[in-house]
């Protein structure tokens, strides 16, 4: 998806070509900033969870035939459509939860490893590393998710699909099973969520104020508005409210998305004059056909300053109030006033103009 930019201050032109003439980010180099966060997120995924669902320091001995330690009774019974919860590191007090409160991870399906093929997973063999959890979460989890929402996940929206198996101790015990679903994509731990995903929007949106870290000119997860970040969100526009059908064209996405966001940037920022005096930027995105069919219908309008060809500049403070741009206050353009524009060829000279006495 490309991120769409535009300064209403300044001159306009038709998303993504350079709205405001001294931006010219590539719709490519655009592209790559939102796909940073899904990105961070299976790296994140392949350390905390896919690893071993637990933390591989808390192995706990077992007696044959003795049951599985408490904390892999949760999981080992965890079905399709049921929400997980854990507070400490390890994971060694996760809980089933309802999915209308927060939890961390929304079960898709369960995948028994002891029914496959070979002796990869029979007794007394290890658990797999990081590398064979991937490919399993890839061969299986990918498929289960999609099953779970009929078809309607939206691979580019909040969630990643993620895979947790046993602790070291419940493997030793003879637990093969795994746990394919989603969690909220991020770059570093994934961040609770409300509601199963099968009930709601799956928009990558955020709340107003809320500020994107920046990692090498891209944005990543929320950060205090205090700390370095890439862009600011002002406001959120649900297309829903104006297009009904089918997924709208980009050029109808382009001007409703941009006069919305102007609309609550300006409400956001209390003046119209705002983003040019601060010589900001606004951003926004544009939906493609197979996030709107599977039902995510939100965008987000970010705020942030923009580096020809390197992505964003780093923006310490909030826009609504005093901010340096890659560590300088920003210095507001010359306002001179309405221009008289240049005739046009052949026309007749302009009539001289009264001088100041």
């Amino acid at each position: 998806m490309s991120k769409k930019q535009s300064e209403p201050a300044q001159e306009s032109g038709s998303a993504p070509r350079g709205r405001g003439g001294s931006l010219h980010l590539s719709a490519n180099k655009l592209r790559w900033g939102m796909l940073i966060g899904a990105l961070g997120a299976v790296l994140a995924a392949l350390v905390t969870m896919t690893v071993t669902g637990f933390d591989s320091d808390k192995v706990e001995a077992h007696q044959p035939g003795a049951e599985p330690v408490v904390r892999d009774k949760e999981f080992s019974s965890a079905a399709e459509g049921d929400c997980l919860s854990w507070t400490k590191p390890d994971r060694s007090d996760l809980v089933k939860v309802n999915c209308a409160d927060k939890h961390l991870f929304e079960v898709a399906g369960v995948i028994d490893l002891s029914a496959y093929p070979g002796r990869e997973f029979g007794d007394g063999t290890r658990h797999p590393d990081s590398l064979r959890m991937t490919e399993l979460r890839d061969e299986h989890c990918v498929s289960a998710v999609q099953r779970y929402l009929g078809g309607r996940f939206d691979t580019r929206g909040k969630y990643t699909v993620n895979v947790m198996s046993p602790s070291p101790a419940g493997w030793q015990h003879g637990d093969r099973t795994l746990r394919c679903g989603v969690q909220v994509a991020a770059t570093t731990t994934s961040p609770a969520s409300t509601g199963s995903i099968a009930e709601g929007d799956q928009s990558k949106v955020h709340d107003a104020g809320t500020c994107l870290g920046i990692n090498q000119n891209l944005p990543t997860d929320p950060v205090d508005c205090a700390q370095p970040h890439a862009v600011e969100i002002v406001g959120t526009v649900d297309l829903a409210a104006n297009f009904t059908g089918g997924p709208p064209s980009e050029a109808d996405q382009d001007k409703y998305v941009e006069a919305e966001c102007n609309r609550l940037a300006t409400d956001y920022l209390g003046s119209p004059d705002a983003i040019r005096n601060k010589t900001l930027t606004m951003f926004f995105d544009v939906l493609e056909p197979t996030s709107w069919l599977a039902g995510s219908h939100k965008l987000d309008c970010w705020l942030g300053k923009g580096v020809d060809r390197e992505g964003f500049a780093p923006i310490v403070g909030s826009a609504r109030g005093e901010i340096l741009i890659d560590g300088q206050a920003p210095v507001p353009p010359p306002n001179t006033g309405r221009s008289t524009p240049a005739p046009l060829p052949g026309a007749a000279p302009l009539p001289p103009q009264p001088q100041p006495r």
